[in-house]
């Protein structure tokens, strides 16, 4: 049943598109949807019965607000520009990079030939994205050497390395013509849209013939050259009979979640798959749609010359807003693949539900106990801080994130701090404010999303350092608990309120195992960022004592070998690779 103050706010709805954004009691945006008709979409929520997800939203609202666009498309547009702004609990978001690789051919008069993820409005060539990183690689290795652009910084005046091996065409001590360039160029897009017959037509020649010379060792590097170039061109059969790059998307619902499947088709072949699963609240079409404009916003994906998508879709919008042909086939090889699409989402989901426990008395229904019991409103994640140090030196924090009742590690932090003092209480107090202000003054700037509930591993000092911190320099109100221990150093009560009450939680309910939970993780992720802290500090100090080795050096040893066992066991030849002479790396092993 809708509230008064909702119920006034449904009657100001107006018969236009727009975007609607739904607020919890704490006026923080928890929803953000759009719709063609705002006073029927809106209404929806509140005069039909709901459950899982949606049931939860909808208890959660205690205000709404609205913005009529003139158009669905600008509708779609300030959707996703709401999503990435407020990054509401309840919207599918989707994190930046896609962790695949792309080969790129830089936009620039020496143009040169790279791996990237991150994919970039600057009129450079791009491909992919690609299934394998290492194979990529090994490929953009493979065209450095048959089809070379740059590989030095410029010029020099004389022709680098690279030039006598082949490998470059020598800006590096002449103009080189831009027609050369755009020649070699068109024979590497050529190479990376599939035409690569010839290329290893010529390859399994060579590596005949070394075979037959009986120089093995070539013949080896020539037959891995042939597999990086299958596993990157030529990832699985051909599936189409052209060349047009595509995206294709499906899903499945169920039980209130949606399961996405993205199939990247390049060269005429399908190159990678993408899953996805989410629990959602909208219609699963309107989920998908904008998953779908997320998706090449968010992720920064090249964008394929067309996009395939199932019936039931806004074609049309969506084909506004990307500015790439949307189409859903009706019959033929593409039709196919898309029913294979929906096949792997329904798999996917069906694996899902089977291995979750989705067991909400365990988790969120563990974090509603401890928001009870501290008399705060629900709410979804709870940010944890503890400190380490030995003796006052080498200072840490850490900070874990819980988002109903699981942690999520993805937004875990580290912090080394800079308050090192012979007193541990003005220690702790000290380093509370240090890492409270870091932590949320930068997500002050950021704009971004701030926790329900901070919880400090350390009783009432750090407790109010915090308070006093987030209060006073950050006017923010945010409530802080602190984690109480008992003599033998277990989980044991909170501490919270003005008067640092102490509030217990039944030792077994779910609410007592997840602050356990909790303040355990936090104190292992603090113990071992300083372990980690501590032997990156004692190796350098032992390398500072040796004679003739400055910073540049350490560096370089640090980065290639970890540990001093590591360097103990290098040769000195090993440690001459890294550019240090072989009086050094002598004495180095010496004082080792």
């Amino acid at each position: 049943m809708a509230s008064e103050h909702i119920e006034h706010k449904l009657s100001l709805l107006p018969d236009l598109p727009g975007c609607y954004q739904m607020k919890d009691i704490t006026g923080k945006i928890i929803y953000v949807g759009k719709a063609k008709n705002l006073k029927n979409r809106v209404r929806s929520y509140f005069k039909s019965s709901h459950d899982g997800k949606t049931a939860r939203l909808v208890a959660e609202i205690a205000d709404l607000d609205f913005i009529v666009t003139s158009t669905d498309k600008e509708a779609f547009l300030l959707e996703i520009t709401l999503i990435q702004k407020y990054q509401p609990y309840y919207n599918i978001k989707l994190k930046k990079g896609t962790g695949y690789p792309y080969i790129k051919i830089t936009n620039e008069r020496d143009p040169q030939i790279m791996i990237t993820g991150d994919v970039k409005k600057d009129d450079a060539y791009y491909f992919g994205p690609y299934p394998n990183v290492y194979a990529a690689q090994e490929t953009m290795h493979f065209i450095q050497r048959v089809y070379p652009l740059r590989r030095c910084n410029g010029y020099q005046g004389r022709p680098c390395l690279y030039y006598h091996m082949g490998q470059c065409l020598g800006p590096c001590f002449r103009e080189v013509p831009v027609e050369e360039y755009q020649a070699q160029i068109e024979r590497i897009k050529r190479f990376l849209n599939g035409n690569v017959g010839k290329v290893k037509q010529q390859l399994t020649a060579k590596m005949t013939a070394a075979a037959n010379e009986m120089q093995f060792e070539r013949a080896a590097e020539i037959r891995d050259q042939l597999h990086y170039i299958e596993a990157t061109v030529e990832k699985q059969k051909i599936i189409s009979t052209d060349h047009t790059t595509r995206d294709l998307f499906n899903f499945y619902m169920d039980k209130g979640w949606i399961s996405i499947q993205v199939f990247f088709i390049r060269q005429a072949r399908l190159m990678k798959r993408e899953s996805r699963l989410f629990p959602i609240v909208n219609t699963a079409e309107e989920e998908f749609e904008s998953f779908i404009l997320q998706f090449y916003d968010c992720k920064n994906n090249v964008k394929p010359r067309e996009i395939l998508v199932p019936k039931g879709i806004d074609n049309a919008v969506l084909e506004q807003v990307l500015e790439v042909p949307v189409r859903t086939p009706q019959r033929g090889e593409k039709r196919a693949l898309l029913e294979l699409a929906e096949k792997n989402s329904r798999i996917k989901l069906e694996e899902k539900f089977r291995l979750m426990e989705l067991d909400n008395r365990t988790t969120v229904g563990a974090q509603d106990e401890i928001m009870t019991a501290l008399g705060l409103p629900k709410g979804h994640v709870i940010e944890a801080f503890d400190h380490s140090h030995i003796q006052g030196t080498d200072p840490v924090s850490a900070m874990v994130q819980f988002e109903d009742g699981r942690p999520a590690k993805q937004n875990y932090r580290k912090y080394k701090l800079a308050q090192d003092a012979d007193d541990h209480s003005a220690n702790e107090d000290a380093n509370t404010r240090e890492v409270i202000y870091r932590r949320y003054s930068r997500l002050l700037k950021e704009k971004a999303p701030l926790p329900d509930l901070i919880l400090m591993d350390g009783g009432a000092i750090e407790m109010n350092a915090a308070k006093d911190v987030l209060e006073n320099e950050l006017n923010l109100d945010i409530p802080v608990a602190g984690m109480v221990k008992n003599n033998k150093h277990k989980t044991a009560a909170l501490l919270y309120g003005d008067a640092d009450e102490m509030i217990n939680l039944d030792p077994k309910s779910q609410g007592f195992y997840l602050l356990e939970r909790i303040q355990e993780e936090v104190h292992r992720f603090a113990i071992t960022f300083h372990r980690q802290l501590r032997g990156k500090n004692s190796l350098s100090s032992r390398l500072e004592n040796i004679k003739g080795v400055g910073p540049k050096t350490r560096t370089k040893l640090l980065k290639e070998f970890k540990t001093i066992n590591h360097i103990k066991e290098a040769s000195v030849e090993d440690i001459q690779a890294l550019g240090i002479s072989k009086q050094t790396a002598q004495l180095i092993k010496l004082s080792l």
